[in-house]
């Protein structure tokens, strides 16, 4: 192969880590504050927001706030706001939500029902 350079890419334990996608299954009462993932919780050592905004993936612009509670145990949940954009959004038990950070607090959300399907939302109001 030549000149004794390598092509491989570094092993992945020697990458920084960066948590920008995550799930969590709705496994309880879809309207109660959820708890999300550790790494992610993790990730966001030193600089954990006061709330996130939320925004419904394809759905226009359309921000959701959501307060964030940290327990001092490093675990992290969505609280005070989630139950509004679950109801808006239609979450139940069963169902799959994915996040994506987007930095600034913001988290782009999908979400797929029971079928594993993903459910697309619309907003009336065109935004241009």
């Amino acid at each position: 192969m030549g000149s004794g350079s390598s092509s491989l890419p570094p092993p992945p334990s020697t990458l920084p880590l960066i948590i920008e996608e995550f799930f969590i299954v709705v496994y309880e009462d879809p309207l109660v504050k959820k708890e999300l993932p550790k790494k992610f919780a993790d990730y966001l050592d030193g600089k954990e927001p006061a709330k996130v905004y939320l925004r419904a993936a394809d759905c226009g612009p359309r921000l959701w706030t959501v307060e964030v509670l940290f327990d001092g145990q490093g675990r992290m949940y969505l609280d005070k706001g989630w139950e509004k954009f679950a109801i808006a959004h239609g979450v139940d038990f069963g169902w799959f939500v994915h996040f994506k950070y987007e930095g600034d607090d913001v988290l782009t959300v999908k979400v797929f029902d029971g079928t594993m399907c993903r459910r697309y939302y619309y907003s009336r109001r065109r935004y241009r």
